[in-house]
Formats: structure tokens, sequence, C-alpha cells
């Protein structure tokens, strides 16, 4: 089979089944971060954290950094653009404004920076480059598929734009402002997920770093507990008014 046949068709299936690099990488980081606490507790048996909440809070600002990149992509596109849709392709207009006028792809650099997030809280160097080369293998053929999708429903559109704009790395000072204004609705109905996961994969990793280091469980580190309970009810909330009520419908978008 030819190379871009062979691209095209591991891109098409990888984007069907792009939920599963995160649980690769959840499974995977959180078997080092174990390995890694254990391993801290056996030179500084003192039972003294494996990291500073200083640390933490920082790769938690890189997650939270990633999330916001999708919040501004998401908030600002029309209907059927930038979803989470695995199935099918869906794209009835193409984005070139708003943060699509500096990258073409920025869902999947928000994504990044959310996962690289926690890949960080392993704090072992060699796992933390394997996820950014596995993130971008992985990724490089979605992307090529999505451009070859878009591309034939666009045409020159896309050959036009995707000239100026990079796909991965923005270019900001061709900054174009959105052709629409920012939908709250649109966001919360669809960022509800990764806002929530973010919380809650902290405090699972905290959780799994007290037992191994003190043997129990008791929310030593509260403000993880908080947080992580306080994003898992958000959610919950925001998934009974969406499938329940209008109060997140209505906008068109």
């Amino acid at each position: 089979m030819e190379l871009i046949k062979e691209f095209d068709k591991q891109g098409n299936w990888l984007f069907k089944y792009r939920g599963i690099l995160p649980l690769i990488i959840l499974v995977l980081g959180l078997a080092v971060y174990a390995y890694m606490v254990w391993e801290h507790s056996r030179v500084s048996p003192s039972s003294t954290p494996y990291s500073s909440d200083t640390y933490q809070f920082l790769c938690l600002a890189v997650a939270l950094f990633g999330q916001v990149i999708r919040i501004l992509t998401v908030g600002f596109t029309p209907k059927n653009t930038s979803g989470r849709n695995t199935e099918t392709q869906v794209a009835d207009t193409l984005n070139t404004s708003g943060i699509y006028s500096v990258v073409r792809h920025p869902l999947y650099v928000g994504n990044f920076f959310m996962w690289l997030g926690v890949a960080m809280l392993t704090q072992n160097t060699w796992f933390i480059v394997a996820f950014v080369l596995m993130y971008w293998m992985y990724y490089e053929r979605i992307m090529y598929t999505e451009e070859r999708f878009i591309e034939g429903k666009f045409g020159d559109a896309f050959r036009t734009w995707a000239a100026r704009t990079p796909a991965i790395i923005p270019y900001l000072s061709q900054w174009k402002n959105p052709n629409l204004e920012f939908s709250l609705k649109k966001v919360l109905r669809q960022e509800k997920n990764g806002f929530a996961a973010i919380f809650l994969l902290f405090l699972l990793f905290d959780v799994t770093g007290e037992y191994i280091l003190f043997g129990d469980v008791a929310f030593r580190n509260q403000h993880w507990a908080i947080l992580g309970v306080a994003s898992g009810i958000l959610y919950l909330i925001l998934k009974v008014l969406k499938n329940n009520t209008t109060v997140l419908s209505g906008d068109g978008r």
C-alpha cells in the first residue's frame, strides 16, 4: 500500500478511536508515578511527599492552560465544527478566524497541554519525553486525515488558509478576531468532561501516592479532594442540564 494511503487509513482508524490515547497515558503514567513514589519511599522512609505542592500546582497550570485553549476554540466556532465526534468527521464550515487564524489544529494543541500536565506529575523525564513523542506521532496521522477530508470539501479555500496558517505552533502575529460571539453554552456542553477529568485525575494521582507512602487514604492534601469532588459535582449538574433541560441549548451552536 502506498505510504499516503497507509497514513490515511491509519488516520481514519485513530480518529475513530482517538479516546484510546488518554487511557493509555493514564494507565502508563499512573504506573510510572506509583513506581517513582515507591522508590522515593525506600530512599526517604520518613514518608515525606514525593512532590511539592508548588510543583503539583505547576502541573495543574499546564493542564488548565490546555483547557483554556480548548475553551477559546470551542466557544467561538459554529455548529458541527470543533466537536468531540468520533464516528465520522464533520465540518459544515471552514474555521479560519479566532484561534484558527493562528494555528490549524488548536484542539489538539489544547489536548497536548492538558495531558502534558498529567504526565508531568510523574516527574520522570523519560516518561514525559516518551509522552511527547507518542502524542505527536499519534495525532500526526489524525491531523493528516482531517486535512485531507477538509481539503476535499473546501478545496482552494482550505489550501489558501493552510498555506499561511501553521499546523501546531501558533503564529500569533496574524490573529484575526472571531466571526462569532463567544458561546458559553457550547463550552459548558462540550468541555465539561475535560474540565472535570483534570481535577479528578490529579486527585487520583494524589490518592495513589498517599496510599503508597502512608498505607492509607486520609486525603491529607485536602485541596485535591475538594477540587476533585467539586469538579465531579459540576460535571453531574451540567450533564443533567444538557440531557433533561433546554438551559444549555437554544443558541444554535
